[in-house]
């Protein structure tokens, strides 16, 4: 009982220093701090709109950086400055990892997998990773598998939902078919999420799902080791999380084996990544390939369903933008004797210039990863001059950066394509990825953009050629922080068969 009683003290400290101290704020800019609990009353008073809170501070600061300040001496600093993202990602790369820290709050759901490790570890992932991913024969493998799952999963269930006249929730539909796409490029597996017999994969997806969004709850705490009371006791959302994960460890533990299994018995070369992995000796342990699973699966689903959620959403309230993707579709069309219904191929697809600028417009207002988070390993001073301590972390935040007029100029925050058209000759113009670090930048860039932007250029011509989708609710959906921004409460939409 009296244990219980020290935990309650502890966690509620904060919030009862909040209501009693007299409450004078060291700044008016910034993330304002107060004595003794620092900037915590803030992160619990916007918690529940912490993007937005995190918006309308930076662009509060001369620099778009700020420093959120908690119990003790290591701090944390967050920044939607270009010139600050370089030097994190690129400048001084070494100076900012990870870090312990970071890793231990993930280290439960994604082992030490791609996006969870530093150092040696990291490198030899990225190392086999980056060599797979740029050949040709990869490329090839991701068009022939987008292709199989648009025509014999995606566009049956949206023609049954036209059929039916029912609302479906697009985000669900688009989450399973991400799901169902990544397994069978990573792992040649089918999930058969969008199929009739994919229970097991829905039931690793809902497990999925759940762990991302408790595991990301972690970096919102308002005492930074409530969780690992809750951990340690096993209850509340930690008990949750850790029945979550069996489920998810299990499923991927499976894949491993078979997939290890099958390349025993037999002398193919088989073109699935998780093969390409197990051939190499040192990263064919299982623990190590388990973790690179459940990396892929994050990477693959989560981001490009999210990405398409919300362009979605997007596309129903700009009318004139979906006439000009199906106009440009129309002109492919003319020019490449392609039918309607026929899914795209890989050299349609590069002139899809404006579809590809209404991609990344929705990209940059809504990131699928939209605060990213690492550590310093020493005392630097970023380039706009704030000083970032050893052992502090620091983040930058890509989906405010999406909404800074100090980058994007007046009208930052207002959908519009056309920014990213050159008026010269009508092709894509793309960014300094530091201005624009929706794939990351520096050494970490992400492998997968040209993966990324293949999918979902694919779904967006196949869907647009066939079915009007017709979202009812204009008001942004509310956000969902998991570990990607999802929409709390799904997407609901009507398809109709396009006449």
């Amino acid at each position: 009982m009296e244990f219980l009683i020290i935990i309650l003290f502890i966690v509620s400290l904060p919030i009862f220093i909040f209501f009693i101290f007299p409450r004078q704020p060291s700044s008016h800019i910034g993330f304002k701090s107060y004595p003794i609990v620092g900037s915590i009353p803030g992160l619990v008073k916007n918690r529940h709109r912490f993007l937005d809170w995190t918006v309308e501070t930076l662009s509060r600061c001369p620099t778009q950086t700020a420093v959120f300040r908690r119990p003790g001496n290591q701090q944390f600093v967050m920044t939607a400055n270009p010139a600050n993202v370089e030097f994190m990602l690129k400048t001084k790369f070494d100076s900012f990892p990870k870090g312990e820290r970071f890793i231990s709050f993930l280290e439960d759901f994604l082992g030490r997998g791609i996006f969870n490790s530093d150092g040696e570890m990291w490198w030899k992932q990225r190392k086999t990773a980056s060599y797979e991913f740029s050949t040709r024969s990869l490329r090839d493998f991701v068009m022939t598998n987008v292709t199989v799952e648009i025509n014999t999963r995606l566009v049956p269930v949206l023609a049954a939902a036209a059929t039916a006249g029912k609302p479906i929730d697009l985000q669900d539909i688009l989450e399973g078919f991400a799901f169902d796409n990544i397994c069978k490029l990573a792992f040649n597996v089918d999930a058969a999420c969008l199929g009739d017999d994919g229970a097991h994969g829905v039931q690793f997806m809902r497990a999925f799902e759940t762990a991302a969004t408790i595991i990301s709850k972690r970096f919102q705490s308002v005492v930074s080791y409530s969780w690992k009371i809750k951990k340690k006791l096993d209850i509340g959302s930690e008990k949750v999380l850790r029945e979550s994960i069996v489920t998810v460890h299990k499923f991927a533990d499976d894949i491993v084996r078979h997939r290890t299994d099958d390349q025993a018995r037999s002398s193919n070369t088989n073109e699935d990544l998780l093969s390409r992995f197990i051939n190499i000796e040192e990263m064919s342990s299982p623990e190590l390939l388990r973790d690179i699973v459940i990396s892929f699966i994050l990477a693959g689903r989560d981001t490009t369903s999210s990405a398409l959620s919300w362009f979605f959403w997007l596309l129903s309230k700009h009318p004139e933008v979906e006439d000009k993707i199906r106009q440009e579709l129309n002109s492919i069309r003319a020019r490449t004797g392609k039918r309607v219904g026929e899914v795209y191929g890989f050299e349609e697809l590069k002139l899809m210039n404006y579809l590809h600028a209404a991609i990344t417009e929705s990209l940059r207002l809504y990131p699928p990863v939209p605060v990213d988070t690492m550590s310093s390993v020493e005392d630097n001073v970023l380039p706009d001059g704030t000083f970032v301590g050893k052992a502090w972390g620091i983040s930058y935040n890509a989906y405010a950066m999406g909404r800074m007029e100090s980058i994007w100029g007046k009208g930052c925050d207002r959908f519009d394509p056309e920014r990213w058209i050159d008026e010269t000759n009508g092709g894509f113009r793309g960014e300094n990825p530091y201005k624009f670090p929706v794939f990351h930048a520096g050494p970490r860039m992400c492998l997968g953009k040209e993966m990324a932007y293949i999918q979902m250029k694919s779904i967006v011509a196949a869907v647009l050629d066939r079915f009007v989708v017709e979202v009812r609710v204009k008001e942004r959906p509310e956000i969902l922080l998991s570990m990607t921004l999802r929409m709390k409460g799904g997407l609901f939409a009507r398809i109709h068969e396009r006449t």
